[in-house]
């Protein structure tokens, strides 16, 4: 799916075809993050600059499911791996804005723009002593999701609250989240910077 939309990118960026934008199976838009907000949220609603094509479409961060032990190289996980979307990886020498979280029951919202029949919703979390000025890495994350909810298939809405059991931390954190699809070998990344008080 992935090569099937740069194909069709390509072309229609360089006039080759004149084509409408709902073509065979082709899906422009799926989901991400707003709460904790997410990178692509902060640079699509413009309280981040310079974010290149996300900030148009923060619902595309797309890649391979299976993390962690997916082809998503180290360095590359919140842009999953998508080189248009590689500013969500620069860690802007930590300044990314963030967002105040607490440890605890939390809830956490993903607006969808293209529901998709789901495998299920995990989170993850950096290690104490993370140094956010580093692009991510799967050595900087706790070695299991703080949190799983497995859908069985189920398509959902265009909002989804999950109901999240944030871990006991403070300081600076990065929560990567992952949405897993069921009916492709894909699934949506958001990595969304929080302070624990």
């Amino acid at each position: 799916m992935r090569r099937n939309r740069k194909l069709l990118l390509a072309a229609v960026a360089t006039g080759g075809v004149a084509v409408p934008l709902a073509i065979a199976g082709v899906a422009f838009g799926h989901g991400y993050t707003d709460s904790p907000e997410s990178r692509q949220a902060k640079c699509a609603s413009g309280e981040v600059a310079d974010c290149g094509a996300v900030a148009h479409e923060p619902q595309s961060v797309e890649g391979p499911k299976g993390f962690p032990d997916n082809d998503i190289a180290d360095g590359s996980i919140c842009s999953a791996g998508l080189e248009g979307f590689a500013a969500l990886d620069d860690p802007r020498g930590g300044e990314w804005p963030t967002t105040t979280m607490n440890p605890g029951e939390q809830t956490f919202h993903w607006t969808l723009t293209a529901p998709h029949a789901t495998d299920k919703w995990e989170f993850f979390i950096t290690k104490d002593g993370w140094d956010g000025t580093k692009a991510l890495t799967r050595a900087d994350l706790e070695a299991e999701p703080f949190f799983t909810q497995d859908d069985g298939g189920a398509k959902p809405g265009n909002s989804v609250d999950l109901t999240v059991n944030v871990p006991d931390k403070t300081g600076r954190h990065l929560i990567l989240g992952v949405w897993t699809i069921a009916d492709t070998s894909n699934a949506f990344y958001a990595c969304s910077d929080v302070t624990f008080e």
